[in-house]
């Protein structure tokens, strides 16, 4: 067994040498430590005498967001792992390909993708993505339906949830999304520029109900195996190719939540945009483009999900008629709680985003956060009645309206 320790640069190096497969006898390896992440170490490797290049993830034994004092299980690198190859396998060609692992070292070695870029970067610079939507509606349909009692033996269904329990993750999820936004706590992180908004989250009874409700869902609910943190900085894309990556967050949770975080995202930067464009046209012309894919991400989803029904289910009982339209509405407005929750969240508490942080005018920032903060509290308040996609982009449309600018 190796005894476990973080790797340095020339470790990756002279472990990249050993692996069969990527690299000659003769290659010239270079090594950049390239991880802007909380949790990990990620190495890129190259062969400065060709185009072979490979990337080796380690995973820390604690938060390195925070330090030493917040320790992490390295049993996540194993789930992560799995997850990918379990991904890989309902949709090849949408993650990276995993080459090589060891568990003692909690580190994972996989297909390099620096062809692609980080989608959230992407929109910051104004790249469009016109294949995304169908992309990443296809990946959730079919990774959610094929682990759940509708698409795989229940039984095999339980066992997998065993291998996937992840309490770590989990408890930073439950924390930082479901908890800390709607109190004094030390882990929150907003400018006091919004420090009445924040007053607000901890005083809006109304709106700590519908997160309970949220909450518990989270806890309880083991529909499907999720990615975990599935948000637009752990895709990347390219105008014709989307891969997902980062899923250590995986667990069997409600299918929502996954599909709450695209659109959380998608929503987040559309918010940003007033602070980017002093065009008018050119900010109108993105704001469609963000709030169409907002619309597809679901519909294509929907879609999606909806012929799988139809043509891979196992449970005889889910061909009960209506019972397709109850599951699926019931999907709907987890997504779009859990959606307004991500939102918030990423405005108050310890994870921020840079679609809104690199806004540089203090005065556009703020405007923002408090456009952001408005559609996700709708958002959370309305989930448990809304119906449709339209309705949904209808409260975005009057939240904003109350924004004072």
């Amino acid at each position: 067994m190796t005894q476990y320790h973080p790797l340095t640069p020339q470790e990756a190096i002279e472990l990249a040498k050993t692996l069969p497969g990527p690299f000659t006898a003769d290659a010239n390896l270079d090594c950049r430590e390239i991880g802007d992440g909380n949790l990990n170490l990620v190495f890129h490797i190259t062969d400065q005498n060709s185009d072979k290049s490979i990337i080796i993830k380690q995973a820390l034994p604690y938060a390195k967001v925070v330090g030493e004092s917040w320790p992490l299980s390295l049993v996540r690198a194993r789930i992560e792992r799995e997850i990918l190859q379990e991904e890989y396998r309902l949709c090849p060609g949408m993650v990276p390909e995993v080459y090589h692992y060891d568990d003692d070292l909690a580190l994972t070695v996989m297909e390099d993708l620096s062809d692609h870029v980080i989608m959230r970067k992407g929109l910051i610079d104004g790249a469009s993505y016109p294949l995304f939507a169908q992309h990443i509606g296809e990946f959730m349909a079919r990774t959610l339906f094929f682990t759940s009692d509708l698409g795989m033996n229940q039984q095999q269904k339980k066992e997998q949830q065993g291998r996937f329990v992840n309490p770590d993750q989990c408890k930073i999820t439950e924390d930082l999304i479901f908890d800390e936004p709607y109190r004094i706590a030390q882990n929150n992180n907003y400018e006091t520029a919004i420090e009445d908004e924040a007053e607000a989250l901890r005083t809006d009874e109304a709106l700590h109900l519908e997160i309970a409700l949220l909450r518990e869902k989270f806890l309880t609910h083991g529909q499907a195996l999720l990615h975990g943190d599935l948000h637009t900085g752990s895709i990347f894309v390219t105008s014709e190719s989307t891969k997902v990556i980062d899923p250590e967050f995986a667990f069997y949770g409600p299918m929502g939540f996954d599909v709450g975080a695209v659109l959380a995202n998608l929503l987040l930067h559309y918010v940003s945009l007033s602070g980017r464009f002093q065009d008018q046209s050119t900010r109108n012309k993105r704001e469609t483009e963000l709030l169409d894919m907002v619309r597809d991400v679901w519909t294509e989803f929907d879609t999606r999900f909806r012929a799988l029904w139809t043509t891979a289910l196992v449970d005889p009982m889910a061909k009960t008629p209506g019972y397709q339209n109850l599951y699926v509405q019931q999907l709907f407005r987890d997504t779009i709680g859990f959606a307004g929750a991500k939102m918030v969240r990423r405005i108050v508490g310890l994870a921020r985003v840079a679609d809104i942080d690199t806004i540089t005018d203090a005065t556009e920032r703020e405007h923002a956060q408090r456009k952001a903060l408005a559609v996700g509290k709708a958002l959370i308040k309305n989930n448990r009645h809304v119906n449709t996609i339209g309705e949904v982009l209808d409260l975005v449309s009057s939240a904003l309206a109350t924004v004072k600018v």
